[in-house]
């Protein structure tokens, strides 16, 4: 089987989804690899680090994809890329398909496959092939120096000869991989630190890292899948009441809240924003799904009142070294759970190739 890497092509990314470490382990087990010349650059890895590793490089992505029979990328193919491919080949990147049927079409149309990385199920053995849980890690961790940047005030207590400084207040929003990393990096700077979640499980895990959990009252959200449902705007009213003193005094605050396939909820409007602490800082994760922060701009630091919003997107990249060698050493748990370096394994209603393959040459299977 030839597997291929290529160059991203989404304007300010910098990872690449196959390193030369992982191109090294998929060569020892007879697979052979093709990368696009220039593919690891952004994420400092030469081309020499490949063909040192056993790849050979391609002058182009046409010319990779002439070749390769499973292509592996972060971002979803692009119409060219998907025209530039072979019948049978197939992709195997972060799809969103539930958001992103028209690439789907368009793979599905050229009679090619499909793989998602971001279908990944929550389950223990899939633990090492979950890609959006690694990537969410180093989005925690970046949103809280982001933050940094964007505050006029340090993060622990100081005490100096002129005076005694406070800490910073930080407040996350969800719990889940990218906040217990926020809330782990704060107390990490010394920021006296709050979290609320709808799933009252994540209680527990806020807490253990030093974190005070802002309960509310009547919670009972089911989570499916590892994710919250969406919630009842009854529960999002109960929640801004609970969560406002918080909010009102907080330095900084950083919203991770998604609802998979859906659009992010609003959980700070415009008229909280009007009534924070004059020079805050918003760290919005989810600018991309629309944002949690209803004065959220995609893409662009706004400021509301005093209050700046950071809607930038995409923070694994601005780490791409450590995100793309996590990233490829999740798609290589998933490459050998569903091929051989003869091809692909048939079954395909195992739990963890059902959930992620999407399209078989040509057929839409979800």
């Amino acid at each position: 089987m030839v597997l291929g890497i290529l160059k991203e092509r989404r304007e300010g990314e910098k990872r690449v989804a196959g390193t030369p470490q992982v191109v090294r382990q998929c060569v020892s087990k007879g697979y052979s690899v093709w990368v696009e010349k220039g593919a690891g650059e952004g994420s400092a890895f030469r081309d020499q680090d490949y063909e040192d590793a056993g790849a050979r490089l391609g002058a182009d992505a046409r010319e990779v994809l002439q070749i390769a029979d499973l292509v592996i990328k972060i971002n979803p193919p692009s119409v060219d890329e998907i025209r530039l491919g072979k019948t049978d080949t197939c992709w195997m990147s972060l799809l969103f398909h539930l958001t992103n049927p028209e690439t789907i079409k368009e793979i599905s149309s050229a009679g090619q496959s499909a793989i998602s990385m971001d279908a990944i199920p929550r389950i223990s053995r899939a633990q090492s092939m979950d890609v959006l849980s690694s990537q969410s890690n180093l989005a925690g961790y970046k949103a809280v120096l982001l933050g940094s940047e964007y505050m006029t005030r340090i993060f622990p207590m100081m005490m100096t000869a002129a005076g005694t400084v406070p800490p910073a207040r930080v407040l996350v929003y969800g719990v889940g991989v990218a906040g217990l990393q926020a809330i782990a990096t704060a107390k990490r700077l010394g920021a006296v630190v709050e979290a609320t979640d709808v799933r009252p499980e994540t209680k527990e895990q806020a807490e253990s890292l030093g974190a005070k959990f802002i309960s509310v009252e009547g919670q009972g959200i089911v989570t499916e899948g590892g994710y919250a449902r969406e919630v009842s705007d009854d529960y999002l009213a109960r929640q801004k009441e609970a969560v406002n003193k918080s909010l009102f005094n907080a330095d900084l605050v950083i919203t991770t809240a998604l609802v998979m396939g859906k659009k992010a909820p609003v959980l700070i409007t415009s008229d909280q924003v009007g009534k924070m602490k004059y020079g805050a800082v918003i760290v919005d994760m989810a600018s991309e799904q629309g944002g949690n922060c209803e004065c959220t701009e995609a893409g662009k630091v706004a400021e509301c009142g005093g209050v700046k919003i950071v809607g930038l997107s995409n923070l694994p990249s601005t780490l791409a070294t450590n995100a793309s060698e996590l990233y490829a050493r999740n798609a290589f748990n998933l490459l050998v759970h569903l091929t051989s370096k003869d091809g692909f394994k048939s079954d395909r209603e195992e739990e963890i190739a059902k959930a992620t393959w999407i399209v078989d040459q040509g057929k839409i299977l979800r």
